[in-house]
């Protein structure tokens, strides 16, 4: 079939230039090569396609019979060959993606939802949960997660972004109560905590310093969103991932305080069941979409550093 394909291929060639060494040149082959298709391909159909002499060259009307149909079953052939290429580099089919709640909401929900609006064949199915999906079970097609503690041994981890938790207060919060300068001032502020940890915050800062703040938290909640929106409110101090805040301390309604100190390295990962060279193409895109995203949020200048 191949073989037939190419025959009626230079065939056309022939036809639309009106020479054998144009065709071959065109095609990138040699005249002999030419001259052959053009004799295996009369002889399949039993019939004298092409009238040539040593000047001229001219379709018999069987010849013209043959392009005709020729050029519809070329046009058909390359129409095909555009849609499967459409395909291949627009995502199609149903991407299956799980991301923790809070980190879900804000920020694989719009990604999800701009993905949806640039590829019309494809369609979203999100779940949002803390808990931990093994990927290479067939649940889901991506994981998103923080930190890479959390993946499964036979999982692709893909980081996305570098992420850090930071100590953040609101500014009224810091007027009231003041500013800490070093870790060990936590003690005497309001500290926000997630979930039911008691554990000190263990701190970190530069020539491998560490420091462990131990301090009873009056507002606690299982929720990240609620010590969010307690630290918004002035209500106190909360350690979180900078790319939670990233958006809080570009606008001014966080700061970032004991800026030589973190609470740990933690970076968004994709959870992937398969090497990166054999992602479908849905999940490729929407990896790197929410991964240009993140990175966009973490360059973004804090509003002191802008008064600066």
């Amino acid at each position: 079939m191949l073989d037939d394909l190419n025959e009626l291929k230079v065939f056309e060639r022939i036809a639309a230039r009106g020479s054998m060494t144009t065709a071959a040149r065109e095609l990138g082959l040699s005249l002999a090569v030419v001259s052959k298709r053009l004799a295996t391909l009369e002889k399949r159909v039993g019939l004298r396609l092409v009238n040539r002499t040593t000047r001229s060259l001219h379709l018999t009307e069987e010849g013209n019979r043959l392009l005709a149909d020729i050029n519809v079953a070329l046009e058909a052939l390359k129409h095909g060959e555009e849609k499967l290429l459409s395909r291949r580099n627009e995502p199609t089919g149903h991407l299956r993606v799980t991301s923790p709640v809070s980190f879900g909401q804000r920020y694989v929900v719009p990604v999800l939802a701009q993905l949806a609006a640039d590829y019309a064949q494809l369609s979203v199915a999100l779940s949002l949960s803390d808990r931990l999906v093994d990927v290479t079970g067939g649940e889901v097609d991506v994981a998103i997660r923080i930190g890479t503690g959390l993946a499964n041994q036979d999982a692709v981890v893909r980081k996305l972004a570098d992420n850090t938790r930071i100590v953040v207060a609101s500014p009224d919060y810091l007027r009231r109560r003041g500013v800490p300068e070093i870790p060990q001032d936590l003690t005497h502020h309001e500290l926000l905590r997630y979930g039911d940890d008691i554990a000190p915050w263990r701190l970190y800062g530069t020539r491998n310093r560490q420091e462990s703040v131990t301090a009873s938290a009056r507002l606690r909640a299982d929720s990240g969103d609620a010590v969010h929106t307690w630290c918004l409110s002035g209500c106190g101090i909360m350690l979180r991932s900078e790319v939670d805040v990233s958006v809080d301390l570009a606008t001014g309604r966080l700061r970032h305080i004991l800026p030589e100190w973190n609470g740990g390295h933690l970076p968004v990962v994709a959870l992937l069941p398969s090497r990166l060279s054999h992602l479908p193409l849905k999940t490729r895109v929407f990896t790197d979409m929410l991964a240009a995203k993140l990175n966009q949020l973490r360059t973004m200048p804090s509003a002191s550093n802008r008064q600066e």
